[in-house]
């Protein structure tokens, strides 16, 4: 976390509400010129803009006054970050899991 936004946020943010995560969302306390409240979030940890759940990023693009109503089905994964990079990442067929022998290049006029 950087000390310049921690001492802005102190200074100038008031906190409308936490996630699941831990990341905290704020709002300026004033107004700008055109009548909106200036928003951002504090993440918990590294910053990931991918971690913050659909519900906070409807509320930090203006679509939404209040953070949407969390209503989950038991079908329903949890929001997780993008994974990309990590052991963690998507991989076909499974984790660990390679193409050798499943998988014939094409070959051009074949």
């Amino acid at each position: 976390m950087n000390i310049g936004t921690s001492i802005y946020t102190w200074l100038n943010g008031r906190e409308i509400g936490r996630d699941s995560a831990g990341n905290v969302y704020f709002q300026h306390k004033r107004p700008d010129t055109t009548g909106k409240h200036r928003r951002w979030v504090m993440f918990k940890g590294a910053v990931d803009p991918s971690a913050v759940p659909p519900e906070w990023h409807c509320w930090l693009h203006y679509t939404t006054d209040a953070a949407l109503p969390v209503a989950h089905r038991a079908w329903q994964k949890p929001h997780m970050a993008n994974a990309t990079g990590t052991a963690a990442r998507y991989q076909p067929g499974g984790a660990g899991a390679h193409s050798a022998g499943a998988y014939e290049a094409w070959t051009p006029g074949s």
